[in-house]
């Protein structure tokens, strides 16, 4: 009976416990942890998600934007304007001045040399051509000092009295 007794017990306890783990595994792996896995996915994710878009989102940028953008900001500003200061102020000048001195002593010492003789000598010439050696030159003289000083011009020419007669006559002064 002993034997019978245990055996019975045993057979009911694993049939027993054999139904209860199936059914209790069954059910956890079926509706506990679908239940706990859609909870946990729906709202773990949702409030991760809701977290991380506004909490680290918001002070991720709120950092670059003041920190970050202004500390760069400020880099490039200054490193820029020191280099271009700086590249202006040594290169762009001592390159203009050159340039301008290169070019000034050129036109000081060909072309305007050049020029103002050239324009000295046309002017010395058209001078010369119209009141010295035309004969409006004689019509002139005569008018100015009377016809005795045209006969004798060699000896008139060249005198003070020639020079104011000329000048007054053309309304120049000599001062």
């Amino acid at each position: 009976m002993t034997y019978l007794f245990t055996y019975l017990l045993t057979c009911s306890l694993t049939c027993l416990l054999l139904y209860l783990l199936a059914y209790l595994l069954t059910y956890l792996l079926t509706y506990l942890l679908a239940y706990l896995l859609t909870y946990l996915l729906t709202y773990l994710l949702a409030y991760l998600l809701t977290c991380l878009l506004t909490y680290l989102f918001t002070y991720l940028l709120i950092y670059l934007i003041t920190y970050l953008l202004i500390d760069l900001l400020i880099y490039l500003l200054a490193y820029l304007l020191t280099c271009l200061l700086t590249c202006l102020l040594t290169y762009l000048l001592t390159y203009l001045l050159a340039c301008l001195l290169a070019c000034l002593l050129t036109y000081l010492f060909t072309y305007l040399p050049i020029y103002l003789l050239i324009y000295l000598l046309t002017n010395l010439l058209t001078y010369l051509h119209t009141y010295l050696l035309t004969p409006w030159s004689r019509v002139l003289l005569e008018k100015l000092t009377g016809f005795q000083l045209v006969k004798k011009f060699p000896a008139f020419y060249g005198t003070r009295k020639f020079i104011i007669a000329f000048t007054s006559a053309r309304h120049l002064s000599l001062s």
